[in-house]
This record gives structure tokens, sequence and C-alpha cells, in this order.
């Protein structure tokens, strides 16, 4: 941020030097965005057991939830790309999902109640996503067994592929799929996280 795309009442404040100036600058600017209809994609990052958190959403509700490991800068620009360059950070706005994430990581929730928007998987990855929120916390499935419950019922790889690009992990909790074998697979997180997740809704 600098004084050249700060309207010129904001830019002399930035003389000061100061942190906490341009923390409220930022969110007087995200608030402004917000009330003029210009912010299409808010985000913030959050701590977890599993590492840092990217969060996004639109007007329609939470569209991204990314591990530290996608890198969170591609992700954003994928954002930009797929949805509208017209993202900010707005840690506000996403409040909700921080609050719902902090009680699941404390045992304290078993499932989400946020609204999601899909529109980054289409076809049959939204369908699989959609049987996804079926798996109850604490328990898993197979890839074969979540196949079976779509239209497709052969199509394990594919399931294997949603999962793999699951926009929203943790909330569409893909961690709860595992190996016909039992052993955990694959996971966006890293297989460490995945063992994390399990082990948390085991205790």
């Amino acid at each position: 941020m600098s004084p050249d795309t700060l309207p010129p009442d904001l830019a002399p404040l930035l003389a000061d030097d100061d942190a906490d100036v341009l923390a409220r600058l930022h969110a007087r600017l995200a608030d402004a965005a917000g009330q003029q209809d210009l912010l299409d994609v808010a985000y913030r990052t959050v701590d977890s057991p599993v590492g840092p958190l990217l969060l996004a959403a639109t007007d329609r509700g939470l569209v991204r939830v990314a591990f530290a490991r996608e890198g969170h800068e591609h992700v954003l620009e994928e954002l930009s790309g797929r949805i509208s360059p017209r993202l900010l950070e707005a840690p506000a706005r996403l409040d909700a999902a921080a609050r719902e994430l902090d009680e699941y990581f404390e045992h304290r929730r078993r499932s989400f109640d946020l609204p999601l928007d899909l529109r980054l998987a289409s076809g049959y990855r939204r369908e699989v996503l959609e049987q996804l929120r079926h798996v109850a916390y604490g328990t898993t499935t197979s890839y074969a067994g979540l196949a079976a419950a779509t239209r497709s019922p052969r199509a394990v790889r594919a399931v294997g592929t949603a999962c793999a690009t699951n926009p929203l992990p943790l909330v569409v909790p893909c961690h709860r799929v595992v190996k016909s074998d039992g052993s955990l697979g694959n996971y966006g997180g890293g297989v460490e996280a995945k063992r994390v997740l399990l082990a948390l809704e085991a205790a």
C-alpha cells in the first residue's frame, strides 16, 4: 500500500510509519470496498494444528480453504483469475469461518454451518463433494465406497481426483476418505495433516 493508492485524505497518515495506522487504513479500505460492492473475494489466514490456512469467501459463501503447502499466493492468483481480481484481505468477512474452524480443532464442533460457494468444482467433482459432506465426523469411507454413492460407482480414480482438487478441505471432509486397505492415501495438506485430522476426530 502506498500514498498513490490511497484517497488523498488518508495518504498523509502513512508518514507516521505506524503499523497500527496501516492496519486501520486497510480495514477502512476493506469496509469501503464492501459497502460500494467492489469486493468479490475476501480472504484471511488463520493458524491451525495443521499449519496456516488461507480462507476465502464470496458473497455466496466460503469458496476456498488452502494449506500452506499449496502456496497461498498461488491460490490467491488462481482465485483472481477464476473468480474475480476484486480480491482483498478482509478478515472480518471470514470471522464465522475462522470461529467454526477454531471450534472444530478444539473438539467443540463436529460439522460446519457455513454457506459454501462450490463454483470451483463442477460436473462429477461437484457431485463427489456433495457426497463428502455426508461422511460423518469420526468416521471414514473408502474411495470405492464414496464412488458407490455417486451416479458413477466405478469411477474410483475420478473420486480420488475430486478429493485431491477439493477447494474446501476440512469443511468438505476429504480427509475422511482412505484407501480400501485402510492406508491413508494422499491428501492436499499432506499425509501428516490427514493423520492429525483423523486422530483429532477419533479422540
